[in-house]
Order: structure tokens, then C-alpha cells, then sequence
């Protein structure tokens, strides 16, 4: 199986314009995203997607792999889709270039089911929420999922409500797996209503009848939505740093 893995970066950042350059430790935001998926043995590939040649720039300088992308992409799925259109793959890794965190053991467990069912085309991480603001946070989408921990709906909205009995929450890790049909059928289908309320780019794949299939994690992580998760990633990547 060829799986390569995919970093989405633009500058045009809405909350964090630049972002992807954010200097931490010397190293741009980008480039620490990168290192966790070198790391990964089980990827031919991994290259930057981005619009903007400040990043294609800084990228190639570091020795990564950059492919340029339009730059009128919505969504960094429509961007993974222009990749897996030119370069061939069994599975593409969504790796979000503002999730400097994530651990490539965690990225390994996104690909293990792929080698088990050939019917799969969509899966990403999630994590228990554990800290009431992420909960009451509408930046982070909360998942529900069944008892195979296929997503049933995702929300900016603190789901399910806990009615009946005491519910357990989860939020989405920022790591993606795609077949190329499944991006296919992203690309080529227009926003459900659901997607539509929500912005939140999986719920295409549910309103459209494709299993999102979601992989627990223990492990938490910061993404850099802002300068002040910026500092904080700052801080939890130091001691990494200086070795």
C-alpha cells in the first residue's frame, strides 16, 4: 500500500494570518508538523500543499517536498483532493499544519485499519474531551459516534445531551486518512445543510452516506488556532527543542 501524507498550509488564515511560518524554537510551525511525519515509516512521501510561495519558500528550504495548490480551495480536503488528483496513492494522511503535537504513534493507529478493511475510505482521530472548555468551545467540532465508533454527526455544539444518562465526550485530532474516491465524491458534492450550519468538513462525508470511521486516542493535543496557542505550544515543545 502507497500512503503518503499530506500537510495543508495557507497563510490567509483567518484567526492567525501566517501561521504556518510561526517561529517556534527556529523552526517555522510547518516544519514541526513535518517532523512528526518523517517519522512515520509506513509513508513513501510526505509534501507541504500550500498556495502561497512564502511557505513553498521557507518549506524547500528546510527540505521538504511542497506541491502548489489553487488558491481558491474552501476547505483543506478540496486541497487534498487536487493532490491525490496528480500524485498516486493508495491512501492520502491529512496531517493539519497547526498540530504540531501529534505524536506519529498516533498517526500509525490512523493507518492500521486501512490495512484491515478494504472497504474504508474515510477515518480520523479523536480524543475524550476532558477539560470543560474545549466542551463549551465552538472552535473544537464534538463528535458522536456508535458503538463502532463510526460518527453518527459532528458538532460545534456540546453533543450528545445527556438526557438519559451521562454522556462522554469527544473531540476530533486533526488527522485524516482518505482513499481517492472518497475526496472524489468531496470534491464533485456540493455542502449539506448540515455541513452548511456546522462548518465542519466531515459532515459531507455522513450526509452523504460514507462511513467516517473515528480512532480513539489517549493522547491530547494543542492546535495553533491562535497566538496564544501559539505560546503554549511554545512552552510544551521546549524541552524537545533544546535536545
Amino acid at each position: 500500500m502507497k500512503i503518503v501524507a499530506v500537510i495543508p498550509a495557507r497563510y490567509a488564515s483567518s484567526r492567525f494570518p501566517g501561521k504556518a511560518l510561526a517561529d517556534i524554537h527556529g523552526k517555522p510551525l510547518v516544519w514541526w508538523v513535518h517532523r512528526r511525519a518523517a517519522a512515520v515509516e509506513d509513508f513513501s512521501d510526505v509534501f507541504v500543499a500550500t498556495d502561497d510561495d512564502r511557505i513553498r519558500e521557507t518549506c524547500e528550504g528546510l527540505g521538504m517536498q511542497v506541491v502548489m495548490t489553487s488558491g481558491e480551495h474552501k476547505t483543506g480536503t478540496d486541497r487534498m483532493g487536487e493532490v491525490a488528483g496528480r500524485i498516486a496513492a493508495d491512501l492520502y494522511v491529512n496531517l493539519q499544519g497547526d498540530e504540531p503535537l501529534i505524536l506519529p504513534d498516533m498517526i500509525r493507529r490512523l493507518i492500521e485499519p486501512f490495512r484491515d478493511d478494504d472497504d474504508l475510505s474515510v477515518a480520523c482521530l479523536m480524543t475524550e474531551i476532558k477539560r470543560m472548555s474545549d466542551l463549551n468551545d465552538s472552535t473544537v467540532p464534538k463528535i458522536v459516534v456508535n458503538d463502532e465508533n463510526r460518527a453518527v454527526y459532528m458538532s460545534r455544539f456540546p453533543v450528545p445531551y445527556p438526557k438519559g444518562e451521562e454522556a462522554t465526550y469527544y473531540k476530533q485530532v486533526c488527522a485524516y486518512g482518505f482513499k481517492r474516491d472518497a475526496l472524489e465524491m468531496f470534491c464533485s458534492t456540493e455542502r449539506g445543510p448540515a455541513e452548511r450550519a456546522e462548518d465542519i468538513e466531515l459532515l459531507r462525508f455522513i450526509e452523504n452516506g460514507v462511513g467516517v470511521q473515528m480512532i480513539e486516542v489517549d493522547k491530547d493535543t494543542v492546535a495553533v488556532d491562535t497566538p496564544s496557542d501559539l505560546e503554549k505550544v511554545r512552552e510544551l515543545l521546549r524541552e524537545e527543542a533544546q535536545g
